[in-house]
């Protein structure tokens, strides 16, 4: 009897042991290899190739040679059939951009937000009207960047195959003019092993 409970116990130290699980901290700029599915080694390397194509473009480099031009960026479109977090995908290359120092931004999802407080110091009779900020006095963007996301996959029995392309533009608002476009793409393959991972 003691020497079956004796095992019980063992097994179940075993069992409780051998399910435990453990987070370890990694290199953020590793590349991420887990599945075929767009992952943060791609936001890296799409944010690192569309800054770098973007500020070495000789006719952005002439238009940020004196001044520092105003850009509003537009939510990049997911066009992919995976949900994609491309907000993310616009913040780091705006803070890319910013960093620079070439480029001033209008932040156009907070625009609701603005219009709140500025109608609050305004019209709520709270605020000192010396010191409340006046409507009509924000810069208009001179720029506007946005882009695309896509994917085209292919798949067969032991083989899936994932394309995905990154397009982005910047347009002068005033004439319509594209002034630099530019794409990155990468290409992912899982192949099935033998036993079927």
């Amino acid at each position: 009897m003691k020497i079956s409970n004796y095992l019980i116990a063992v097994f179940i130290i075993a069992t409780v042991s051998g399910c435990s699980s453990r987070v370890d901290y990694g290199d953020a700029r590793e590349v991420e290899t887990v599945n075929e599915n767009f992952g943060s080694s791609d936001v890296q390397s799409i944010t690192t190739k569309m800054v770098d194509s973007m500020l070495t473009f000789p006719p952005v480099v002439a238009i940020t040679a004196n001044e520092r031009p105003i850009i509003f960026v537009d939510r990049i479109k997911n066009k992919t059939t995976e949900h994609i977090d491309t907000e993310s995908i616009t913040d780091s290359i705006s803070n890319q951009l910013l960093r620079s120092g070439k480029f001033r931004f209008i932040d156009m999802t907070k625009v609701e937000a603005v219009k709140k407080q500025l109608n609050y110091q305004n019209n709520s009779a709270m605020v000192n009207p010396s010191t409340a900020i006046k409507f009509g006095r924000q810069v208009g963007a001179e720029y506007m960047l946005y882009g695309n996301l896509s994917s085209i996959i292919k798949q067969t029995d032991d083989t899936r195959d994932v394309y995905y392309k990154m397009t982005m533009k910047l347009m002068e608002l005033e004439t319509g003019l594209v002034e630099w476009s530019d794409e990155k793409e990468i290409r992912k393959t899982k192949t099935k092993t033998l036993f079927g991972q």
